[in-house]
């Protein structure tokens, strides 16, 4: 029962992190949870003012950065331990919506991005974690993030007839791929291919781009209609809520979601809009298990989705306008 393992996770957390012990004495008063709305949680943003890790620094393994370019930075301490349970969810999660096999895989990002062996960014980690279901695998972008057709197209025509997965960040994809050829008026075949993304809604807003534009417009030029968006964070690496053949994110098995009221913390019923709080039963080095997020979204019974697929349902609707969330920080005031 994921209960039971995020219990244990808390305990495990509060003993050997300081840090977050400290935070949740005085936030919470107890570590073990009757159920999911009880189990302490840390804001997203405990991960950009503080360097929380339940190892010590010899165990360390890999450090993971976010990839955001204004404000601190998410710091994210791995063990070998942790790292290998985040590819096993990662690898449950993907082989349920596209299979256990692997795949010609189409980055479209630049390999520098990848170049780093000691600090990972999020798009590094996304990358390096996807390309586990490669089997050969092709940058589709220059160092100065423009596409590099001739280069992309070598790679699906070497490919030719056989399935491509298609991996890149939602705002790459949308300005380096769909820009650049619909700019061009270029277009690429992939209609035998899926493309999964995710990340950088955000920087689409400007533009007026939401998922069924997103998908609708990429249909238009790479004749591609299996594109699927995901949502997932540093701060739960390996915990990811892919969207299905319906249109849906769910949840994996060893993940679930709530919503909180945004200003009582109160926990929301189906359909309400609040803060969205993630728990993945992974995390071992770092207390990363329970996460207030910043993002707003709703949530629904997994059941009510005719995929079949039973983890709950999140609807992401953005993040929250210059959030106030408490912090590490309310535990020294």
């Amino acid at each position: 029962m994921i209960l039971d393992d995020l219990n244990a996770l808390t305990r495990h957390h509060r003993a050997h992190c300081k840090p977050y012990a400290d935070y949740v004495q005085s936030m919470f008063g107890k570590d073990e949870a009757e159920d999911l709305s009880q189990v302490p949680y840390l804001p997203a943003r405990a991960f950009k003012s503080f360097k929380l890790q339940s190892i010590p620094e010899a165990d360390v393994f890999k450090t993971m950065r976010s990839s955001g370019t204004s404000g601190a930075q998410s710091t994210i301490i791995l063990d070998k331990l942790t790292a290998q349970r985040q590819t096993r969810a990662l690898t449950a999660s993907f082989a349920d919506h596209f299979g256990k096999g692997r795949f010609p895989m189409l980055v479209i990002d630049t390999e520098s991005t990848v170049k780093d062996r000691l600090s990972f960014s999020a798009r590094t980690a996304g990358v390096n974690g996807f390309s586990l279901f490669s089997r050969g695998r092709a940058f589709a972008l220059n160092d100065d993030l423009k596409l590099d057709l001739p280069r992309t197209r070598a790679f699906l025509e070497e490919h030719a007839g056989k399935p491509i997965f298609v991996f890149g960040f939602t705002f790459l994809i949308w300005t380096a791929l769909f820009e650049e050829l619909a700019t061009s008026g270029e277009k690429l075949d992939l209609s035998n291919a899926f493309i999964l993304h995710g990340g950088g809604w955000k920087k689409l807003e400007d533009r007026k781009v939401d998922n069924a534009t997103f998908k609708a417009r990429l249909a238009e030029t790479t004749g591609c209609t299996r594109v699927h968006n995901y949502y997932g964070m540093i701060e739960q690496t390996g915990t990811i809520y892919i969207e299905c053949e319906e249109g849906r994110l769910h949840a994996g098995p060893q993940s679930d979601v709530i919503v909180r009221d945004p200003h009582t913390h109160a926990v929301l019923g189906p359909g309400e809009t609040g803060l969205i709080q993630v728990f993945s039963t992974i995390q071992e080095s770092y207390p990363g298990h329970s996460v207030l997020t910043e993002d707003m979204g709703r949530v629904y019974p997994g059941t009510d989705c005719p995929c079949g697929r039973t983890g709950t349902i999140v609807e992401i609707e953005g993040r929250l306008p210059k959030a106030e969330i408490r912090g590490c920080s309310d535990a020294y005031r």
